[in-house]
């Protein structure tokens, strides 16, 4: 088919949309990048931070991988997200399965438990009060079990589930397959696409791990890497306060952080962003 001159001047609107939405994208991880790596000197010369300097530094990322801190709060984290989601996605695949099933005894009751814990939580003191009493406190088990399981997830995975040809699973009974054979040999290898979104959705999740670390855990040597990175900065800014000589800028100590903190669970992303894309379709397909 041959576009006319209005179907051209839309394409170009749709590209420049598109460039404008992309550059809005990129320019503040540039701009992120480019504080983190630029020299005091540079800074003073210019006035202020630049988007592309003429020199780079890393003094910034020695002066916080010097930390004796780091490398045990990366251990921490590390930790954290790995069981943490191995966990996750155990439990939410434990969850969604049955609850995908419509032969399931009492099916409605537990989705109704499901949705209704989406939409209403115990609070932040019970939810305190239950991690004490378990004896979770100062454990990294208190950042992984009270997150064990989210019901968005379970109801994202049961869709998928219920979305597998029902042939299979009456195929599968025929010849005498239980229901968890069922699950470990024919659905979870069909469902990677789904395993690898809500997987990914749960490791970001522990990668960022803050809030809970400050509530549940006082013993610094379990605090993940969003803490300690969080330490080094106000105490960055303290000795900034009382020396004006130091050499290293606190927003640049800032950036140099951020992209300490985010790059390693950037970098798994383009691994799992071809089922990701998969994953965030689900559903979006009827009949």
């Amino acid at each position: 088919m041959v576009k006319g001159k209005g179907d051209k001047l839309f394409d170009y609107a749709v590209f420049i949309i598109l460039g404008l939405v992309g550059a809005s994208a990129v320019l503040p991880l540039l701009f992120v990048l480019s504080v983190s790596v630029t020299p005091f000197g540079e800074v003073l010369k210019n006035g202020g931070y630049i988007l592309f300097p003429k020199s780079i530094t890393f003094d910034a990322y020695e002066q916080l991988l010097s930390q004796a801190k780091i490398p045990n709060a990366f251990k921490v984290t590390v930790f954290i997200t790995v069981v943490g989601t191995l966990i996750n996605l155990i439990l939410t695949t434990l969850m969604a399965y049955p609850l995908s099933r419509k032969n399931l005894p009492g099916r409605g009751f537990f989705l109704f438990i499901v949705v209704f814990t989406l939409l209403f939580n115990g609070g932040l003191v019970p939810t305190y009060l239950i991690v004490k009493e378990t004896g979770l406190i100062n454990s990294v088990w208190a950042m992984i079990i009270p997150n064990a399981i989210w019901s968005f997830n379970i109801l994202i995975m049961k869709s998928f589930f219920e979305n597998l040809p029902n042939e299979l699973f009456e195929s599968a009974r025929i010849d005498g397959a239980m229901e968890l054979r069922i699950l470990w040999q024919i659905v979870l290898p069909l469902s990677l696409p789904v395993m690898m979104t809500i997987g990914l959705f749960y490791m970001v999740g522990h990668w960022n791990e803050f809030f809970q670390a400050i509530m549940y855990v006082t013993d610094q040597s379990l605090y993940p890497l969003q803490v300690v990175v969080r330490d080094i900065l106000m105490q960055n800014q303290d000795q900034l306060n009382a020396n004006v000589d130091n050499m290293v800028p606190t927003s640049t100590m800032q950036m140099a952080a951020v992209i300490i903190a985010s790059v390693p669970i950037i970098l798994v992303y383009p691994f799992i962003q071809k089922h990701f894309t998969k994953g965030m379709l689900l559903g979006s397909i009827k009949g």
